[in-house]
């Protein structure tokens, strides 16, 4: 796939680490200008620092609460103004929950989860799409996750979320098919991405979940997720649309 993001635009949230480092570096090595997105200016300033020094390429980061309106309107504002267009949007940024059961669940967890997980990356797609339609089309690639194919994988928060990040997808996809506009998501499995999950394990959620919440393949690198997001928002994926693609190691076919 060498180069064939050739000046094109793109925007991924959560670079700072984790899949979304390993993404923008991945795209900024095929040509594409990045903005990288995410709440941790260390993280952010650092990606853009590692793309200018391998790769040479144009590279910016935005820092940011991204379940903020006016954070989701500097980010697409400054991909256009700087990159003259924004060619792919990859919602990657998330935050886990405290594997909580649904009683159990707090309103400050339910909400941070969803505005963090769901409704940020469906402000981001609301922003970019007036430019995508205007261009003639995009890709837009969303992290969902195990837990958006199954009840087992996380707490009712962090499922909840990655459901409507399911939904979200096959909802675009569908809606703007005709204008040029793919959207896809990966479904990841366990991935080395440093996230810690507070949960206590005596609570009820947790020990529920605890004889299922098994992954029966091994633990994925970040750059495998990246690689599946690159696919998708590749010309080589034409003709893909509304696929939710597990990258898992066979977890989701247990």
């Amino acid at each position: 796939m060498a180069g064939q993001f050739d000046g094109r635009g793109v925007i991924v949230t959560g670079a700072g680490s984790g899949i979304g480092r390993a993404a923008a570096l991945a795209f900024a090595a095929q040509g594409a200008k990045v903005l990288a997105a995410d709440i941790d200016a260390k993280g952010a300033d650092g990606v853009v620092r590692e793309i200018e020094a391998a790769a040479g390429a144009t590279a910016i980061a935005v820092v940011g609460d991204l379940g903020e309106q006016t954070v989701v309107d500097e980010v697409v504002r400054t991909a256009v103004e700087s990159f003259g267009s924004v060619d792919v949007l990859v919602n990657n940024a998330g935050i886990m929950d405290r594997m909580s059961a649904p009683a159990d669940v707090t309103d400050a967890e339910w909400e941070r989860v969803l505005r963090v997980n769901l409704t940020a990356p469906f402000l981001l797609t609301r922003a970019v799409l007036p430019h995508m339609l205007a261009a003639g089309g995009g890709a837009i690639v969303n992290t969902a996750s195990e837990a958006g194919l199954r009840g087992s994988a996380a707490g009712a928060a962090y499922t909840a979320s990655k459901h409507g990040v399911v939904g979200l997808t096959k909802s675009l996809a569908v809606m703007y098919r005709r204008q040029g506009i793919r959207a896809n998501a990966i479904a990841p499995g366990g991935t080395a991405t440093g996230i810690v999950v507070d949960a206590d394990p005596a609570a009820h959620g947790p020990a529920a979940l605890g004889p299922h919440f098994v992954n029966p393949g091994r633990v994925a690198q970040p750059e495998e997720q990246a690689a599946a997001i690159l696919f998708l928002a590749s010309d080589a994926a034409s003709d893909i649309n509304g696929v939710i693609l597990p990258v898992d190691d066979g977890w989701s076919a247990v």
